[in-house]
């Protein structure tokens, strides 16, 4: 995705989502922006199509405004193989969809999701583990621009 990545409305929900090759994690936010929360985990279909249609149908159902896509860099920042593959998924993601699609760095996002997973005393499932680590990109794009604003807003 070439260019300014589209700004996201500052109102209304928010999906997360965290892809994969076997399953995509979701997340949605509360309409203030403020809350990401785990939602569901969709195991990928041999289609990717319909695999994107399940997002639009979630998008749909929430009245989601915008979405957050996770962008696996490497430890070093740079674009890897994987981050490419994300990067195709997400334009032809964001062609199915009425709204505006942006990336944001899920550099260790599973990797906290499972210690939040082991401190609640959860045993950090795969699975559970997919949604909470859409969560935790969510919520990391959500303080980011709470964070922002409060700057803008400061003398």
């Amino acid at each position: 995705m070439a260019g300014t990545p589209p700004a996201l409305p500052a109102r209304g929900r928010l999906l997360g989502v965290d892809l994969g090759t076997v399953r995509i994690g979701i997340a949605v936010s509360d309409s203030a922006q403020h809350i990401a929360l785990a939602h569901e985990v969709l195991r990928c279909s041999d289609e990717p199509a319909r695999d994107r249609l399940a997002v639009a149908g979630l998008v749909e159902e929430f009245g989601a405004v915008g979405v957050v896509v996770g962008l696996p860099l490497r430890l070093s920042g740079e674009v890897g193989p994987a981050a490419r593959d994300a990067l195709g998924e997400v334009e032809a993601l964001a062609a199915v969809l009425s709204v505006p699609v942006v990336t944001v760095d899920e550099r260790l996002s599973t990797v906290e999701a499972t210690r939040r997973r082991r401190e609640g005393g959860g045993r950090g499932r795969r699975r559970a583990v997919d949604d909470a680590a859409a969560a935790v990109l969510l919520q990391g794009y959500l303080d980011r621009r709470i964070a922002d604003a409060a700057r803008a807003a400061a003398p």
